[in-house]
C-alpha cells in the first residue's frame, strides 16, 4: 500500500457540506412520565414508591434502582423542596448566547409524610439572581414551584415555571 501524504495546498483547503436532514421521529413519554406529566397539567408532581425500601423517585421510576423491584405506587410529593446543585448558563436551549444567564438546578423536593425519601430530584429553573449562584448562597435554599396559571398548563415540565427562594 502506497500512502500519499497531503500537500501544505490541500490542507490549507477546506471542504463544506451543508446538508439538512429531514428526520420525522416519535416519541413515546412512557406510563411512568405519562402520568408525571399529567400530575403538572393539574398542579400536582407525582412520584413512583418503592415497596422495599420507601424511596419516592421524582421524576417517577417504574423500576427501583436500588432494590431492582417494581415500584408499586404513585405519590404526591411537595412542590417545595431544597436547591441542591445550581449553574449559571449563558448559553441558552437553542445554543444563543444570553445577556443574562439562566439559572437551572437539582431540587430536592419535600416528601408528603415523613417517612418518604424523595430521589433525585427535579433539574429545573430557579427564580434567583446571578450573584446568589456565584457566591453560592443559594445552595441549600428553600425553594417552591412557581406554576403556570391553571387555564395555560399543558402537561409538560414547563408547567412549572421555576422554582422561587422562599
Amino acid at each position: 500500500m502506497t500512502l500519499h501524504p497531503l500537500k501544505d495546498e490541500e490542507l490549507k483547503t477546506h471542504f463544506t457540506i451543508t446538508y439538512k436532514p429531514e428526520a420525522k421521529y416519535s416519541y413515546t413519554a412512557g406510563q411512568a412520565i405519562s402520568n408525571f406529566l399529567k400530575g403538572l397539567k393539574e398542579g400536582k408532581i407525582l412520584g413512583r414508591k418503592c415497596p422495599k425500601c420507601g424511596k419516592v423517585y421524582v421524576p417517577p421510576r417504574m423500576y427501583c434502582e436500588e432494590c431492582f423491584c417494581p415500584t408499586s405506587s404513585w405519590t404526591q410529593v411537595s412542590d417545595e423542596g431544597v436547591v441542591m446543585t445550581a449553574v449559571a448558563s449563558f448559553i441558552s436551549w437553542t445554543r444563543d448566547r444570553l445577556e443574562e444567564p439562566e439559572i437551572v438546578g437539582t431540587i430536592r423536593l419535600f416528601p408528603s409524610t415523613s417517612r418518604d425519601y424523595v430521589y433525585p430530584g427535579l433539574f429545573h429553573r430557579i427564580c434567583c439572581s446571578y450573584e446568589e449562584v456565584k457566591n453560592m448562597k443559594i445552595f441549600g435554599r428553600r425553594v417552591k414551584a412557581r406554576w403556570r396559571p391553571t387555564e395555560k398548563r399543558v402537561g409538560s415540565i414547563d408547567d412549572i415555571e421555576c422554582f422561587e427562594v422562599i
